[in-house]
């Protein structure tokens, strides 16, 4: 009785943290899908409104932290809007699409993952750009659905033809 009483204690314990012990197989595919589908939506959206799209997709917690390409310290939500609201005034379209994406669950709400995107841009002027990203992050589910909370990306720039 007194063991049991110490587990359900325990239990309590963890479950007011929100804090998950375990996720089954069942479960991670689940989140995979959604954070998957998250970012297929979040792609489809930039190409369709442009960069201004992200914001409902960006953490707008104290938490948040962004660091961009080209950046050495990680930015803040307030940050990252500006930058992308001044960026936004000089692309006449842009297009991403992960190469590769890699989810890996950690709870039920946070979930860390990596990948390659591959961007085209295009100016106001109609210059074409073709852009390699490396992007790592770490997103949370929140009641409006999985949002980025951190990261950081950087450009991968083509290796010199020998």
């Amino acid at each position: 009785m007194k063991n049991l009483v110490l587990v359900s204690l325990v239990l309590l314990l963890l479950n007011s943290c929100n804090q998950i012990v375990a996720i089954n197989k069942v479960e991670k595919e689940k989140i995979i899908n959604d954070i998957v589908k998250m970012f297929d939506n979040y792609h489809n959206d930039i190409k369709g409104g442009g960069l201004t799209s992200e914001f409902k997709y960006l953490d707008r917690s104290e938490d948040f932290f962004w660091v961009p390409p080209g950046y050495k310290s990680a930015l803040s939500y307030d940050s990252i809007k500006t930058i992308l609201e001044i960026n936004a005034r000089y692309q006449k379209s842009v297009e991403f699409s992960w190469d590769t994406l890699q989810v890996f669950p950690l709870s039920n709400k946070i979930a860390n993952y990596s990948g390659i995107v591959n961007g085209v841009i295009i100016d106001n002027s109609g210059t074409k750009s073709y852009i390699t990203i490396i992007e790592s992050g770490t997103v949370i589910k929140r009641m409006s659905g999985w949002k980025i909370l951190n990261g950081q990306s950087a450009i991968i720039e083509p290796e010199p033809n020998n």
